[in-house]
């Protein structure tokens, strides 16, 4: 038993075969400076191509460095690593205070078997502070470390593991779907639960929302940087490239009109066929699980493979958003509201995707199944009496009650005070615009079809500003706080009410003066807050005593004897 406690306390290093990893890696990220001695050389005679070998190989050696100076050990108490040669640096980071292990493999690293973790602890993603990245380990030992960090019983430490012994049996109990999710606990003599339950996995069918996801016009603007970059740097005139020539030629003997509809639809083809391309290699091989351990586990892509591992303690809600394009093809996104994950970088790319675009049915139901509580679960609403009512009518109330889930469940809407603050807001902003362009037309000689383009959109802006309404909604069903806002992307936040530490009501010149707030919920988990915009006051003021019941009483109490 001392022996296995003192290897598992040991300091290990990375996989050897790293030593062609970090190599190449600092080679990539020097190229630019080594092109650059490299043309030098061939301009002076030939004699600075020995100062780009050189480079190249003072790359590798730095690389092969990183090796034979960075070590990390994982104790009952912290995960640490040590790197740096002249200074020397121990990064420590408490177990309990691990969040999330990424697992990332690209080409280089699945041709190797090897695979980057990715340490997250939720504190600043800015300053980078709170992630300690092994870079890199075999495959099985990632897998491994994953298990040992994150499924784990909180009241008891992880029994130490040696090469021999495998991967440890897991400890937890099956966890219903839906169902409320506890610290993990010993499992009953002679229980044998499964590993793991599947909950969703990409289906061909999904690779037309692709198009519509509109990641292409990224790599519009790369590829535009690109030549422009080219063309900067080796002094090309494009327009002596024969084909650039006939190109052009062909292009300008169009009319204007003609001219418009062609680049607009080449650009839509392009970054349709873009869009595509990168959905399937970032998404392709996707799946979500649930393991008995308390945790869910999201593995996606096909060239770089990514695996994320939340913890469902942490998980406070969820988010499905619908963009206007991938809206229109009945499409959603899916992701988590939860503590010590990446939201910065957006769903598709941070660590709190649940599901890539997909069906909006198919993110519905993963939601469900995904949430902490029940769907069934009664709303917290308290009681009142009631007048009699028939026996059909109870009925259907207590089935619609049981039935209901903080994704499905109706929305109160807004009122017509929101309503007029939509078409004020975007008729005001839609009026200055054309107030701009009119009097740019008038004294500065602007062309006449701007104001005028301005003047044939009014009746978009009002299917916006209607269309934006009509997205506005909350509800308190289950235990959470549910709101619905925006229209170019519509998003709706099932936010768990025991989730939330705080309150605040904001409300503007003009909110005041059409009696309407906007209620924030503070949370420690995803965006730190979701607003209810344009609410009523008291519709505000009820949602935050019933969501937290008896945190506003000293204030309420206080403002009734004020009035």
């Amino acid at each position: 038993m001392i022996d296995v406690i003192e290897t598992t306390l040991a300091w290990r290093r990375l996989s050897p075969r790293m030593l062609v990893i970090h190599p190449f890696q600092e080679v990539v990220r020097a190229a630019p400076a080594l092109l650059g001695l490299l043309v030098a050389g061939t301009s002076s005679g030939g004699q600075g191509q020995w100062w780009s070998i050189g480079g190249v190989g003072l790359m590798v050696v730095l690389g092969m460095l990183r090796w034979f100076t960075t070590t990390y050990r994982i104790t009952p108490e912290h995960v640490q690593v040590r790197r740096g040669l002249l200074t020397r640096k121990v990064v420590t980071v408490p177990r309990d205070r691990v969040r999330t292990v990424d697992v990332t493999s690209h080409v280089l690293h699945r041709v190797l078997g090897l695979a980057r973790v990715e340490v997250g602890t939720g504190t600043s993603e800015r300053r980078r502070e709170g992630r300690l990245k092994l870079d890199a380990l075999t495959a099985a030992e990632a897998a491994r470390l994953r298990v040992e960090l994150l499924h784990r019983s909180p009241a008891a430490p992880v029994a130490p593991v040696t090469p021999s012994e495998g991967v440890p049996v897991a400890e937890g109990v099956p966890v219903a779907e839906g169902a409320p999710v506890a610290s993990p606990v010993a499992p009953p003599a002679g229980s044998t639960p499964a590993a793991e339950t599947e909950l969703a996995r990409m289906r061909p069918a999904w690779v037309r929302f692709g198009p519509f996801t509109m990641s292409g016009l990224v790599t519009v603007g790369v590829v535009a940087g690109f030549v422009s970059r080219l063309v900067s740097e080796g002094n090309v005139d494009l327009g002596r490239v024969g084909p650039v020539q006939e190109t052009w030629r062909w292009f300008s003997a169009m009319s204007l009109l003609l001219e418009i509809a062609t680049v607009v639809l080449v650009l839509v083809v392009f970054v349709s066929v873009a869009s595509t391309l990168g959905y399937v290699l970032a998404f392709g091989n996707f799946r979500l699980t649930r393991h008995t351990e308390g945790t869910l586990h999201v593995t996606r892509g096909l060239l770089t493979t990514r695996a994320t591992t939340i913890e469902e303690r942490r998980l406070r809600g969820v988010e499905v958003s619908e963009p206007l394009l991938l809206r229109a093809v009945r499409g959603a996104r899916l992701s988590a509201v939860t503590t010590g994950l990446r939201t910065a970088q957006g769903s598709q790319r941070g660590g709190s995707m649940l599901l890539p675009p997909a069906p909006r049915a198919d993110a519905v139901s993963v939601a469900r199944l995904v949430l902490p509580r029940a769907a069934g679960t009664p709303s917290a609403a308290p009681a009142t009496p009631a007048a009699p009512a028939s026996r059909a009518t109870s009925a259907s109330v207590a089935s619609s009650t049981v039935e209901a889930s903080p994704v499905t469940a109706d929305l109160t809407a807004h009122g017509p005070a929101a309503l007029r603050r939509r078409f004020t807001r975007a008729y005001g902003v839609h009026a200055l615009v054309l107030a701009v362009l009119l009097a740019l037309w008038w004294w500065a000689g602007l062309p006449s079809w701007t104001w005028l383009t301005a003047a044939v959109l009014l009746p978009l802006t009002a299917l916006l500003a209607a269309d934006r309404y009509r997205s506005l909604g909350h509800a308190l069903t289950s235990g959470y706080l549910v709101t619905r806002w925006g229209s170019l992307s519509r998003r709706r936040v099932a936010l768990e009410c025991d989730g939330v530490i705080g309150w605040n009501i904001e409300r503007s010149f003009f909110q005041r003066r059409a009696r309407l707030a906007t209620l924030t919920a503070t949370t420690a988990a995803g965006k730190q807050g979701y607003q209810v915009p344009d609410v009523d006051l008291a519709e505000a003021l009820r949602l935050a005593a019933a969501g937290t019941p008896g945190l506003l009483d000293p204030f309420l109490v206080k403002a009734h004897h004020v009035s």
